[in-house]
């Protein structure tokens, strides 16, 4: 089983694009998956924080500027990018309210082992990624009604209670349980990514077999708007942090933290509180971000010597 979680953890990226094709070929069966968004991201959730110590908030004590810089970033880049790019690729209903879900996410949940593999700020991304989730529940809401309000008839408090119930508690028990059975969490931490790859995979698969249509006549368009929303927010992440004088390490955490997304927290609220259209770009961000990020980590690993 360990071996499997491995393989898991090491081809994430192309399993999630199976999924996705998977979600094509049979979409009669996998579109029923799509209605049990919410049960999945609760599990991901709880599973991330299992690997999350108390202690990983201490360098918000520590280098402050650096994580303030990253989530301030993570939440005003992202968003304004998803905004302006839907809308330079034409995007109107559904496709640009799950473009702005996207953008108004949390950090991925991924995020921390592509930094880890790009010799970036592992640390850093780690607290990035919990702060920001923290926050999502206050943050996310207050930005999707503000870019999407016209066209949307939901309450702040219904996408507060969305994700506090599907990010914010899994999250905490994970922590608690860590803190409490620490010595039997860290015998599951070598299985957990298989968890989080079962996990997204099926979440990605679903989201595709319910939107097969669409994806086949203009899924193109909305990948392609995924796309460069994706390379934005990593190089615009990756500018910010160097504008801020931040090292190249730090730059790295910074850059991955704002590109990659909690894209099934989108998918998550596009399921509960819209319609399946609307979980299409973050089925498709789930799919590209695991890929560029991986290459971008790569890329970083074998520059590891070289400046900049």
């Amino acid at each position: 089983m360990r071996r499997v979680a491995e393989f898991a953890g090491r081809w994430f990226a192309v399993l999630v694009v199976l999924g996705g094709v998977a979600g094509l070929l049979a979409p009669a069966a996998m579109a029923p998956v799509a209605q049990h968004i919410p049960l999945f991201l609760g599990i991901i959730m709880f599973g991330m924080g299992l690997t999350l110590r108390g202690r990983d908030f201490a360098l918000v004590a520590r280098r402050p500027w650096a994580v303030l810089i990253g989530v301030v970033a993570q939440f005003v880049v992202m968003p304004l990018a998803a905004w302006a790019v839907g809308g330079l690729f034409g995007l109107t209903g559904m496709a640009l309210l799950g473009m702005i879900l996207v953008g108004a996410a949390p950090g991925g949940t991924a995020s921390n082992v592509i930094v880890h593999l790009g010799k970036g700020d592992t640390a850093l991304s780690v607290t990035m990624t919990a702060v920001s989730t923290l926050l999502a529940p206050l943050v996310t809401p207050a930005l999707i009604l503000w870019l999407a309000d016209e066209t949307l008839d939901i309450a702040f408090g219904d996408l507060f209670v969305s994700i506090v119930q599907v990010v914010l508690v899994p999250v905490l028990a994970g922590l608690v349980l860590r803190a409490v059975a620490g010595r039997f969490v860290e015998r599951l931490l070598p299985y957990l990514p298989l968890v989080s790859v079962t996990g997204i995979v099926v979440v990605v698969a679903g989201i595709v077999a319910a939107n097969a249509e669409t994806v086949l006549g203009t899924g193109l368009l909305v990948a392609l708007a995924v796309v460069v929303h994706n390379l934005f927010g990593l190089a615009l992440g990756y500018g910010a942090a160097k504008v801020a004088r931040l090292d190249r390490a730090a730059r790295r955490a910074v850059s991955i933290e704002v590109g990659m997304q909690n894209s099934g927290l989108a998918a998550s609220l596009a399921a509960t509180h819209f319609t399946p259209a609307a979980a299409l770009p973050a089925a498709l961000f789930s799919v590209w971000h695991n890929l560029s990020g991986s290459a971008l980590a790569t890329l970083w690993a074998r520059r590891s010597g070289v400046r900049g």
